[in-house]
């Protein structure tokens, strides 16, 4: 695999002075998304709490939810409450 063709997307993460450190965040929150790593897990790896970790993800418009796609799809079928 030809790792040094993604050199210049590791160094334009906007975080981050180490590339070390650039290139972890960018496994970290693939993992995440994957599912491979709970949010604890990833700001752990981080050296963040699961808030500024979550804040960080909102920064910088990274979704992520703690729902799994079948999950949202159950919340959608529950009745809306705002009738009572």
């Amino acid at each position: 695999m030809q790792i040094d063709i993604l050199k210049p997307i590791v160094e334009s993460v906007p975080l981050f002075r180490k590339i070390e450190d650039k290139e972890k965040f960018l496994i970290v929150v693939s993992a995440l998304k994957l599912r491979l790593l709970s949010l604890a897990k990833a700001s752990e790896i981080m050296n963040m709490t699961k808030t500024g970790f979550l804040e960080l993800l909102e920064a910088l418009d990274i979704d992520y939810s703690y729902l799994s796609e079948n999950d949202i799809e159950v919340e959608k079928s529950w009745p809306d409450d705002s009738r009572f």
